[in-house]
């Protein structure tokens, strides 16, 4: 049922490590302000820093109250004051208006800024305006690494989608050549190196730099991960775009995970109160079905549940002895999956309800046709009446955004038309998101003599250009034609199936959406790995519009194990989606690899709308 990993797979290396290291140098930072403290902590960094060191650990060193980073007068007595934020303007004006209070009021403090992952030049430009930079001491946490799972690394940045991909905002590519670099500093050099997309290559070029600026730290070390794969999100949006249907993804989608857990509501407890849950291989009921297509998910629980009976049954015909084992040794252990198998059959439910409601089945035929290139009408009609109906300004968001990838852009007309229904059903506030969504790519109109193909191009060239201009409108009288159709067709991303595709014994990595359409990003890794080159994939990049950014860096592999040969970092730099993660598990599984994910953040197609909107929910 669920995906063992093959006895022949590589061991992943512990990267328990990177919380032992980041809860040190947070401790060291702490006591350098000895004696009793009060921490301000930003609400981004709440989660994280549970995972790395709770309350208990803080008040060990001598952190004696906690406060949320808001809006609002601190009530703190304590004589010192330590903030653990984020590099970001409103912070620095939130600590300036602390410390000015305490100015006018003649007190005396001692202040702490700690920025995590890194302190920013304008940051110290505004406590210095306001005043306030020789009374406070400045410190870095160069907390970038979170593992959320045994092959799971996330750098919890959000915000690096917008920044980057909307904003132009290249201050967060330096954080990441900084966790590339510690991540080889630990766990030695990686001799293959590929990537794709521009961000990548400035966060490679710069993680080189600073290799080369401390020569010999990973010299001589055996290399434990033997490929890292560097890929920006927006080389592949419709994958990001698309619902999830593996059982990790709809529970993000519905419950939304938060750095590695989830709360789980009433209507999923059966209690009065809501719960918190970690997800991650320590689960070992989630563990089994989080890859697996969520149409198979009950059948699994429901076997489970079987199992579980048969266990209990047992201790009827016991005699003392094996009744004192059983309650010693098994079961706690029984309770305990009890528990989660109670938990994860309340997940499902509740996401039954949900999608029963939302009409999922009718969903999902859209976004494949969309994928697939057919009834471009009756789909468009479709995002229509979702809008109409205010079903959720997300969710028609997402599907005008798919319907504008898949078909290289909308013909004026349909743009027009979704705009402005859009915008008359949710609001003109909407405006601006529409302004951000075409500076992202994700949502264009076609200009006239947009469909021009390669051929079409060197035809005009040969004619004069009244003639040309002629070619062009044949041309563009044609069906239109997409980067995304022509990418699609070149690296099979849509399978020919004969009959039913078989989603309890998946075939490729298409099942992770309904057997409908292979991931674009897992493809390319894919297709990369076997080649160990980008050699024969030269039509793909340049219909990626990434030539200029696509790059690979071999060095001799004597030092690297045929173990570490089959350990492949991919990095996600803008966010990866849980369908991908368990695409390339299935992957690793089919080749005998083992694949490491490290992401920016985890996102999916709700948290990439959000990101492009200007409207807060």
């Amino acid at each position: 049922m669920a995906f063992p990993h093959r006895p022949d797979a590589p061991e992943l290396p512990d990267f328990s490590m990177l919380k032992r290291l980041a809860r040190d140098q947070l401790i060291y930072l702490l006591e350098q302000l000895p004696g009793k403290k009060d921490l301000f902590i930003e609400a981004d960094l709440m989660s994280p820093l549970d995972r790395i060191a709770n309350v208990s650990i803080l008040k060990q060193h001598e952190v004696d109250k906690l406060y949320k980073v808001e809006n609002k007068p601190a009530l703190s007595s304590s004589e010192q004051l330590c903030f653990l934020v984020r590099p970001r303007i409103k912070n620095m004006r939130y600590i300036a208006s602390l410390v000015n209070a305490d100015k006018l009021a003649g007190r005396t403090r001692k202040y702490k800024v700690i920025f995590s992952p890194q302190k920013f030049y304008a940051c110290e430009m505004v406590l210095e305006e306001e005043g306030i930079y020789g009374d406070v001491s400045c410190d870095e946490w160069a907390f970038s690494l979170l593992p959320l799972d045994v092959d799971l690394l996330s750098m919890e940045l959000p915000e690096f989608f917008r920044d980057y991909f909307l904003e132009g905002d290249q201050r967060w590519i330096n954080t990441v050549a900084q966790a590339l670099h510690l991540l080889s500093t630990l766990y030695g050099p990686f001799p293959n190196c590929y990537g794709i997309g521009r961000c990548a290559k400035m966060a490679y070029e710069l993680w080189r730099n600073l290799e080369e600026e401390e020569d010999g730290e990973t010299k001589g070390r055996r290399p434990e991960i033997g490929h890292i794969f560097l890929l920006d999100r927006d080389v592949d949006f419709v994958t990001a775009l698309c619902s999830q249907v593996v059982y990790e993804g709809l529970v993000d989608d519905t419950f939304r995970i938060k750095c590695g857990s989830v709360d789980f509501g009433p209507e999923v407890t059966s209690c009065d109160k809501s719960l918190k849950v970690l997800l991650n291989a320590e689960d070992k009921v989630f563990n089994e079905i989080r890859n697996e297509h969520f149409s198979n998910v009950f059948g699994f629980l429901s076997q489970k549940a079987r199992n579980l009976q048969a266990q209990y049954d047992r201790r009827r015909g016991m005699d003392i002895k094996q009744m004192k084992n059983f309650v010693s040794q098994e079961l706690k252990g029984l309770k305990q999956e009890h528990r989660l198998l109670s938990l994860h059959i309340g997940a499902c439910e509740s996401i039954m309800k949900k999608k029963t409601k939302q009409d999922f089945q009718e969903l999902i035929k859209t976004e494949h046709a969309l994928l697939e290139g057919f009834n471009i009408r009756e789909s468009t009609s479709y995002i229509e009446e979702h809008i109409d109906r205010q079903v959720s300004p997300i969710e028609s968001l997402r599907l005008m955004c798919l319907l504008s990838i898949t078909e290289n852009g909308l013909i004026p007309k349909d743009y027009r038309s979704l705009k402005t229904q859009y915008l008359q059903s949710y609001g003109p506030e909407h405006l601006l998101t529409f302004s951000n969504l075409r500076r992202a790519g994700l949502l264009t109109e076609q200009a006239p003599g947009d469909t021009l193909t390669a051929v079409e191009s060197k035809v005009s060239k040969l004619v004069t250009d009244k003639a040309a201009g002629k070619i062009t409108d044949a041309f563009s009288s044609l069906a239109k034609r997409s980067n995304f159709r022509a990418i699609s067709k070149k690296l099979n991303l849509i399978p020919r199936v004969d009959g039913e595709y078989d989603l309890k014994v998946p075939r490729d990595m298409a099942y992770v959406f309904s057997g409908a359409y292979v991931p674009l990003s897992c493809r390319i890794i894919e297709q990369v790995l076997e080649r160990r080159s980008w050699q024969g994939l030269d039509e793909v990049v340049r219909l990626l519009n990434c030539s200029d950014f696509a790059f690979t860096d071999m060095t001799k592999e004597d030092k690297a194990s045929s173990e570490s040969l089959r350990l492949i970092l991919v990095v996600f730099l803008g966010g990866c989606t849980f369908s991908e993660i368990s695409a390339l598990r299935f992957l690793g599984r089919e080749k005998g690899y083992r694949f490491i994910f490290l992401t920016t953040a985890v996102t999916n197609s709700a948290r990439l709308m959000e990101a492009m909107s200007e409207v807060k929910a």
